[in-house]
């Protein structure tokens, strides 16, 4: 099992309020619902404010390595991602389940 974990921070001036931000919300929580190699997804703001902290985030399971390859070129999941890139910055890792 593969545990993808991303954590976005948004751009200086971006809040969470903008219609751009409201869009990569709504894309990021559907992306489970898109992707069929998930077999978990999660999605949502951070709940506290803290030094260090990011701002949302997003968390799936996947069976195996291949199944992250095909998540990582499937059209939606793409277009998530071209919507966050332009509104933020972020981490990301995968762990192996053993």
């Amino acid at each position: 099992m593969i545990t993808h974990i991303v954590l976005f921070k948004l751009k200086d001036g971006v809040t969470r309020n903008a219609e751009l931000v409201a869009e990569a919300e709504a894309r990021a929580r559907a992306v489970g619902h898109h992707v069929p190699e998930l077999l978990g997804w999660r999605a949502g703001w951070n709940a506290v404010d803290r030094d260090g902290a990011y701002d949302f985030a997003v968390m799936g399971v996947l069976p195996d390595l291949a199944a992250l390859e095909s998540y990582q070129r499937n059209p939606f999941h793409r277009g998530s991602v071209e919507l966050w890139r332009a509104i933020s910055d972020w981490v990301v890792v995968d762990l192996v389940d053993d």
